[in-house]
C-alpha cells in the first residue's frame, strides 16, 4: 500500500498545481499562498483535534521557534515564489524545475546538518542541473521572450532552494516530532508573518478578497484542499508504509503527470525538448535517491 500511497500523492499534488495555475490568472501569488496557508490550518487542526492531538504543549519552545522560521522560509516565501514562478513559466516547465528540490536538500543536509553524500548522488545533482538548463533555451516555449522564460526559471529556483532550506532547518525537530503537528506549526508560523504583511499592504483588500467565496475557488480551494492537505497526508502515508528511497522516487513521478496534465488541460506544449529535460531530471533524482 505504501507504492500506492506515494504515487498518489505525486497525481493529487500535479492536480494541485493544475488548479493553482488556473487560480493564479485571476488571483495574486501572495493573496493565493495566504489563502492556501490559512484553509491548510484549519484542516490541519482539525486533524490534530481528530486524531486526539494539541497544537500548544507538545514540544519545548526551541522546537516551535524553528518549525516557525521554516515555514516562513519553507512555506510563505517559497511557495510564493513557486506561483510566480507558474504564472510566468507554466506548469509544465515548473515541474521540471522543481526537481531542483531533492538535490538541494541532499546538498544543504551536507553542510549544515553533517549528511553525507557519495558519487552517484552527485552525478545525480548534475542530471538534473542539465535537465532544468535544457528548459531555459528558446526553443522550450513560444509564448515567453528569452528574458521572461530565464526569470521564471530564476524564481522557481529560488522557490526551490527556500524550499529545501525550509526543510533541512526544521529536519532534526522532525525527525522527533509527528509530522502532522510539525506541519501545523509550520503553517501558523507561515502564517504569523503573512497575515500582518496582508494587513499593512496597500493592495491589502485585493489580498483579503481571496478569502471572499467566489468562482476562483472551484480551482484555489479545491487545489488547496487536494495539493496542500491531501497529497500531504499520502506522502506520509508512503513515506511510512514503504521505503523512504521508492517512495522519494514515485512522489518525484509528479513531474510526469504535471507535463502530462499541463499539455491536456492548459494546452501547454509537450516538446521533445521538454521530454528530454524531464527525462535527465527524474534520472538524476534516482541517482540522488538511490545513492
Amino acid at each position: 500500500m505504501g507504492k500506492l500511497f506515494a504515487l498518489l500523492s505525486a497525481l493529487t499534488w500535479a492536480v494541485a498545481v493544475i488548479l493553482f495555475k488556473k487560480s493564479g490568472e485571476r488571483v495574486p501569488p501572495f493573496a493565493l499562498n495566504l489563502f492556501k496557508a490559512g484553509v491548510s490550518v484549519l484542516l490541519f487542526i482539525g486533524t490534530l483535534f481528530l486524531m486526539g492531538q494539541g497544537v500548544w504543549g507538545e514540544a519545548p519552545l526551541k522546537d516551535y521557534l524553528i518549525l516557525f522560521l521554516s515555514g516562513v522560509i519553507g512555506i510563505a516565501i517559497s511557495d510564493t515564489l513557486f506561483l510566480m514562478s507558474l504564472n510566468i513559466v507554466g506548469a509544465g516547465i515548473l515541474a521540471i524545475v522543481d526537481t531542483l528540490y531533492s538535490p538541494l536538500v541532499v546538498l544543504l543536509a551536507y553542510l549544515f546538518i553533517g549528511e553525507r553524500f557519495g558519487f552517484w548522488q552527485i552525478l545525480g545533482m548534475v542530471f538534473v542541473v542539465l535537465g532544468v538548463l535544457a528548459t531555459a533555451r528558446p526553443e522550450a516555449t513560444k509564448e515567453l521572450s528569452r528574458a521572461r522564460l530565464i526569470e521564471g526559471i530564476s524564481i522557481g529556483a529560488l522557490a526551490m532552494i527556500t524550499l529545501a532550506v525550509g526543510i533541512v532547518i526544521a529536519k532534526p525537530v522532525l525527525n522527533r516530532s509527528p509530522v502532522v503537528w510539525a506541519t501545523t506549526v509550520r503553517e501558523i508560523g507561515c502564517l504569523v508573518v503573512m497575515v500582518p504583511i496582508a494587513f499593512a499592504s496597500k493592495d491589502r483588500w485585493r489580498i483579503l478578497s481571496a478569502f471572499k467565496p467566489s468562482r476562483t475557488w472551484r480551482f484555489s480551494l479545491t487545489g488547496t484542499i487536494i495539493g496542500s492537505y491531501l497529497a500531504l497526508m499520502l506522502w506520509i502515508a508512503g513515506m511510512k508504509y514503504t521505503l523512504a528511497g521508492t517512495a522519494a522516487i514515485l512522489n518525484q513521478s509528479n513531474t510526469i503527470f504535471v507535463l502530462i496534465f499541463a499539455s491536456v488541460f492548459l494546452k501547454e506544449g509537450f516538446t521533445k525538448r521538454k521530454f528530454l529535460a524531464a527525462a535527465l531530471a527524474i534520472t538524476g533524482i534516482m541517482m540522488v535517491t538511490l545513492g
